[in-house]
């Protein structure tokens, strides 16, 4: 398995690293992933839920029972729920955001996909996000997976970032190289 040593390095990419050899032996790598993005959902929507995982007051054994029954609320699988057990008893839960973040880009680049974000002034239609989406495909030889932000500050145009490339047709960057080479 090819995973960037960037991942692995990290605290996070270490514990998802486990995570995802776990689920890939197991066979429950997209059930694990799932549960994941229930749990970042929840983490999300959930003021008290973040706290229990971040206040470094409470103790071990009062976070793994919140996230046991966080776990079991939210129908997680067991390697999920043992994952949350172990971060809790090495008192590690407030990493598990880029513990998420970074399962995701294992399972992903595992699948041979690469995710893309695309910046534009105005939300984009899904037939202009599909087009983009298999263009981005062509382009990078690879599964791409979009996903859209709109800045109003654009002014009109696009930004597409596809790992640590970024490619900037937006308007504002155009204005702002014309007033530059006016300057010079």
């Amino acid at each position: 398995m090819d995973i960037s040593a960037g991942i692995q390095a990290s605290l996070a990419g270490r514990y998802a690293s486990a995570l995802f050899e776990l689920a890939s032996e197991a066979g429950t790598v997209t059930a694990v992933e799932s549960d994941l993005e229930k749990l970042a959902a929840a983490l999300n929507e959930s003021d008290d839920l973040k706290a229990v995982t971040t206040n470094p007051q409470l103790s071990r054994e009062v976070q793994g029972q919140a996230v046991a029954a966080v776990a079991k609320h939210l129908g997680l699988a067991e390697l999920t729920a043992n994952f949350l057990g172990v971060l809790a008893d090495n008192r590690r839960l407030s990493a598990l955001p880029d513990m998420i973040a970074a399962f995701k880009a294992i399972a992903a680049a595992q699948r041979g996909e690469v995710t893309a974000t695309v910046t534009s002034a105005h939300p984009l239609a899904d037939s202009q996000l599909a087009e983009l989406k298999s263009k981005l495909t062509a382009r990078e030889g690879r599964t791409v997976m979009l996903s859209a932000d709109v800045d109003p500050d654009l002014l009109g145009g696009l930004v597409v970032t596809i790992g640590s490339k970024r490619i900037d047709a937006s308007i504002r960057t155009r204005l702002n190289s014309l007033a530059q080479a006016m300057k010079a």
